[in-house]
C-alpha cells in the first residue's frame, strides 16, 4: 500500500506568466485587458465581477501591470462599453450600406440593427443601456463627458436616417433630434421587455408599430 506522501496528488502547476510584450506592443496588452473584462462580464452578468485582480488573473499578469493602461476599474469598464458601442455603430453602418438609398429601408435597417444587437448580446447590452453599470464619478478617473459621449454616434445614425425620411417626405417631424430620441426610447423599451418577458406573446409587427408611430412615418 502506498504511503500518504506518494498517494497525495501533486499541487497544480502555476499558470505560466504572460510573455512580456515587445517594445511597441503595449496596445496589445491593453486590448487583452479589455477582452478579459468583457469575458468576465459576459460570464457573471455583473460588473462587480470585473476587478483589477480578476482581470489580471484572466490575462495572466500581475495586477499592478494594469496601471500603465488603466488607472482604476471604472476606466476598464468604460473601455469595455466604448468598444461595444463601436461594435454597435459598425453594425448600424453596415445595415445602412446594405439598405441602399431608400430612406424607409435605411431607417428600418438602423432600428433592426439596434434590436438585433440587443438580442444577440444581452449582457453587454444591459451594461450599455440597462443601468447595470452606473459608475460613481466622484473618486474615479471618469468624467461626465466620458459618460455623456457614450452612444452619441449611434444616436446620430438614427437621427440621420430619420432626417432622410423627413427630407424625402415619407415622415413628418418638426424636431428630428427629439423624435429620434423618442424612437430610441421605444426601441430600448421593446429590447428590454423582450429580454425580461420572453414568454410574452409579442405581436409579430410590434417593431413596425413602434417605428411607424414614433418616426411619424406616412403610409407607404
Amino acid at each position: 500500500m502506498e504511503n500518504s506522501e506518494s498517494a497525495a496528488q501533486p499541487p497544480p502547476a502555476p499558470k505560466p506568466a504572460r510573455r512580456r510584450n515587445k517594445r511597441g506592443e503595449g496596445g496589445r496588452l491593453r486590448e487583452d485587458i479589455v477582452t478579459a473584462a468583457a469575458e468576465l462580464l459576459d460570464e457573471a452578468g455583473d460588473e462587480h465581477a470585473v476587478t483589477l485582480r480578476s482581470v489580471a488573473r484572466r490575462v495572466g499578469i500581475a495586477a499592478p501591470s494594469i496601471y500603465p493602461h488603466f488607472p482604476d476599474q471604472p476606466a476598464i469598464m468604460l473601455a469595455v462599453v466604448q468598444r461595444e458601442f463601436a461594435a454597435l455603430e459598425q453594425l448600424l453602418r453596415s445595415g445602412l450600406e446594405q439598405a441602399g438609398d431608400d430612406p424607409r429601408r435605411r431607417l428600418r435597417a438602423v432600428c433592426d440593427g439596434y434590436l438585433d444587437f440587443a438580442r444577440s448580446h444581452p449582457e453587454r447590452y444591459r451594461t450599455m443601456f440597462g443601468g447595470v453599470w452606473i459608475p460613481a464619478l466622484e473618486g474615479s478617473s471618469l468624467t461626465e463627458e466620458d459618460m455623456a459621449s457614450l452612444g452619441s454616434e449611434a444616436m446620430e445614425l438614427l437621427a440621420g436616417a430619420l432626417g432622410e425620411c423627413v427630407a424625402a417626405g415619407v415622415a413628418e417631424s418638426d424636431d428630428v433630434p427629439a423624435d429620434a430620441t423618442a424612437l430610441w426610447v421605444g426601441l430600448h423599451g421593446l429590447a428590454h421587455q423582450r429580454a425580461v418577458s420572453p414568454s410574452f406573446r409579442w405581436p409579430q409587427d410590434i417593431a413596425d408599430r413602434i417605428i411607424t408611430a414614433l418616426a411619424h412615418l406616412k403610409d407607404a
